[in-house]
Parts: structure tokens; C-alpha cells; sequence
């Protein structure tokens, strides 16, 4: 199934995100991660696979978007980042992901890393989705997002105007990096509204569970941390379940706010949480379902 169609008849999409284990970490986490996640009402799934990208990486991506559609019956997006791709592993990992009836892929530039080999054969994100799209066009690619910038652009408009190479290229909905402040999610969306972009936008979300993620995150995508927040990791910062309470509470208000602001679906990075999933889940499935089932108007 085309996801992008979801957007038809839903007025809020709800998605997660998982991850492959790292090297020394036994599959069967993801596998018992994935069978504990089952009954979680989401609309899909996707999996990101680690730096390098590797053909191994490669791999497990596919059998693990493979599983969820097979055995979860859940619709599966499969992570591609062309920094570690080159044409021919694109097309064999296209090959691979339809064989198995994965016919929706992210398609990302992907983090560098001083060990990585990087291929050149695409520079952004944009020939990515250009390439697959004329490779195979059954393929539904999804595009990424950065609503405070993207760090290596100069100016929000900038990046907008990049982000429409990457629709104009066949990008049919995007998924924005996670933020922790929801007025610059709003800004950044009236600016690629006012700039033609029309393609649903999914809001990321990632609930801060513990003291050591907020440091490690905030390098990697650089998102800005509001004092409402600040002050909730000082104060909880020595308690780790008061913390974990609190960031479940935090990224509950701001999806809440998102909805009741008309965000069109929400991406939650799980981080492989089975916990985390869970109660955000409980905590906004009724919502929710009330946006995706509005009362009939009666006739006077």
C-alpha cells in the first residue's frame, strides 16, 4: 500500500520508527520489540538501519520491513541513505524490498562519519528520490524535514527551497526531524506552505527518557531545548523514573497541541521503546481516533 494514501481519509496519520540493534546486540530484541508493539493501532512503521549503511545494515533493514508486513500485517517504510549508496546498491536494494512487497522507502542523505565510506554518486537526498523514483515509480518515497534548518543549510528558506527539489524529484510526504518546541514546527510549516509545498507533514516526536538522551540528540540534530523543558530535566534529573514520567508528559502535551493545531500525522521515534510506544499510544489513541471519526452533523 501506497501510505501516502492515508492521508485521504485520515486527518491524523500515527507512525513509529525502530532501529535495527546495533553490532553487538542480539536480533531477537528487535524481534521481541516488534511482537510486544503488534497491537499498537498504528498506520506504520518505519526502520532505519545504522552509520556506514553496510550491505549487512542493507539487509537487516529489509528482512526487518519484511516482518512487519508479513507477520504484523502493519505497512512497513524501509530507510535508504544514499552518503553510503551507491546506483547498484540502490537498485538491488529496491530489488530486494519489492520482492518482499516493501514498496514505501525514506529516502535520506544520511549522517557522516569519520569512518564511513561515502559514495558519491548522490549528493542529496533529492538524486535519491529522483533515482528511485525512475528506477522503479511502484516505489512511494518519503522525504525528511528539518523544521529548525537543516544544520549544514544557511537560512530556513533555503532549506525550503530544498526541500522542493526533493518533492519536485517525486518526494510524496515528509516526516519532520524531532523538535522539542512546537511554535518552530508551526513556523516552519507556514513557510513551506507559503512556499507551495503541499504534500502532507508528519510532526517527529521523541520523548526524553533519561538525562544522558537530551545531550547526545541535541549534538546530533541540533534541536533546541525550550526552559519549560530545562526545567523539568533539573528538577528531575536524579530521579529517573520521575525524568522518564515527566518526558512521556512532555511529548504527550506537545503531540495534543500538534493535533489540536492540524498537524497531519504524527512520527513517533521510539528509540525501540516498547514502554515509550506503549503509553504515548494509550495516552493519545482516543484522541486520535475522535479526529479520525468526527460526528456526523445532524440535518435540521
Amino acid at each position: 500500500m501506497n501510505i501516502s494514501t492515508l492521508f485521504n481519509h485520515k486527518k491524523v496519520v500515527f507512525s513509529l520508527e525502530v532501529f535495527p540493534p546495533k553490532k553487538d546486540t542480539s536480533y531477537n530484541v528487535i524481534y521481541n520489540t516488534l511482537l510486544k508493539l503488534r497491537g499498537l493501532p498504528v498506520d506504520f512503521i518505519s526502520v532505519t538501519y545504522g552509520a556506514g549503511g553496510s550491505e549487512a545494515q542493507r539487509e537487516k533493514t529489509v528482512e526487518i520491513a519484511s516482518l512487519i508486513l508479513s507477520t504484523y500485517h502493519i505497512e512497513p517504510v524501509a530507510h535508504l541513505t544514499c552518503v553510503s549508496l551507491d546506483r547498484d546498491d540502490v537498485i538491488q536494494t529496491l530489488a530486494k524490498l519489492k520482492e518482499n512487497n516493501v514498496l514505501n522507502v525514506m529516502a535520506l542523505r544520511g549522517d557522516i562519519t569519520p569512518t564511513m565510506n561515502v559514495k558519491t554518486d548522490f549528493k542529496y537526498a533529492s538524486d535519491l528520490t529522483a533515482f528511485i523514483k525512475e528506477t522503479d515509480p511502484a516505489f512511494n518515497v518519503l522525504g525528511g524535514c528539518y523544521p529548525e534548518c537543516h544544520p549544514e543549510c544557511e537560512s530556513l528558506d533555503q532549506d525550503i527551497e530544498n526541500l522542493k527539489k526533493k518533492i519536485d524529484a517525486g518526494a510524496s510526504h515528509l516526516v519532520s526531524q524531532l523538535f522539542f518546541d512546537n511554535d518552530t514546527f508551526y513556523r516552519f510549516r507556514d513557510k513551506a506552505h507559503a512556499a507551495g509545498i503541499s504534500i502532507p507533514i508528519e510532526a517527529g516526536i521523541m520523548p526524553i527518557i533519561n538525562k544522558n538522551q537530551i545531550e547526545r540528540i541535541v549534538s546530533m540534530c541540533g534541536a533546541s531545548v525550550p526552559a519549560k523543558m530545562s526545567r523539568y530535566l533539573s528538577r528531575y534529573q536524579d530521579n529517573p523514573t520521575a525524568l522518564k514520567d515527566a518526558g512521556l508528559f512532555y511529548a504527550t502535551e506537545q503531540i495534543l497541541d500538534l493535533i489540536n493545531n492540524d498537524v497531519q500525522g504524527i512520527h513517533l521515534y521510539t528509540m525501540n521503546s516498547v514502554e515509550t510506544a506503549t503509553r504515548i499510544s494509550d495516552n493519545i489513541q482516543n484522541i486520535i481516533v475522535a479526529e479520525n471519526n468526527p460526528p456526523a452533523v445532524q440535518g435540521v
